[in-house]
């Protein structure tokens, strides 16, 4: 085997690492047991499946801010609890005079795993859903709770494309990051 087939079958090997590690992961967390053996053989299941099913690269930014990703999580737990707090109040106080509505909030990234963050940690603040994906123009659809006004409408778009501005700050790529940087400055200007 010549020395640029090997180089790239290790890179092909690295590429696929955090996708086997993660496969292992939900194997243990599956079974409940993360014994040598049983993660073993979920390397074994997770190459297999890795080798049999197509799944695109996942393309990471290529960095992690820990202490933005603990401030996160902090975030993520309190607005868990206050949305909990507040689709109880609606569901009692309100019942089927609520007004919904589905919402389409454009990203600012193009990174399918921000894309894919950010759907996810809506969906699980009680009170969303994300209900259609676009991925050509990166835009969320989601049905949000008691948004009856245009005014309220925006405050739902806007409080979307925080979480997206803030898993940015978190694992997001350099060219994310001073995109949202200029945006942050751009609107500090404009504020009077």
């Amino acid at each position: 085997m010549r020395g640029s087939d090997q180089g790239a079958i290790w890179r092909a090997l690295l590429n696929r690492l955090p996708l086997l590690a993660w496969l292992v992961v939900v194997w243990g967390a599956l079974w409940q047991d993360f014994s040598p053996g049983n993660l073993a053989f979920g390397l074994l299941i997770s190459v297999g499946v890795s080798s049999v099913f197509y799944l695109p690269p996942v393309e990471l930014g290529g960095r992690l801010n820990v202490l933005r990703a603990v401030v996160f999580a902090l975030w993520f737990l309190k607005e868990v609890s206050v949305a909990s707090i507040e689709v109880f109040y609606w569901a009692v106080v309100k019942g089927p005079r609520i007004s919904n509505a589905i919402v389409a909030v454009p990203l600012r990234s193009r990174s399918d795993l921000l894309m894919t963050a950010t759907g996810h940690v809506l969906s699980l603040i009680p009170g969303s859903l994300v209900v259609e994906v676009d991925r050509g123009t990166s835009t969320l659809y989601v049905h949000a709770m008691n948004a009856p006004t245009p005014e309220s409408v925006e405050k739902v778009r806007r409080g979307i494309q925080d979480i997206e501005a803030r898993l940015i700050r978190v694992m997001g790529s350099r060219a994310d990051l001073a995109a949202l940087k200029r945006e942050a400055a751009a609107n500090v200007k404009e504020s009077p």
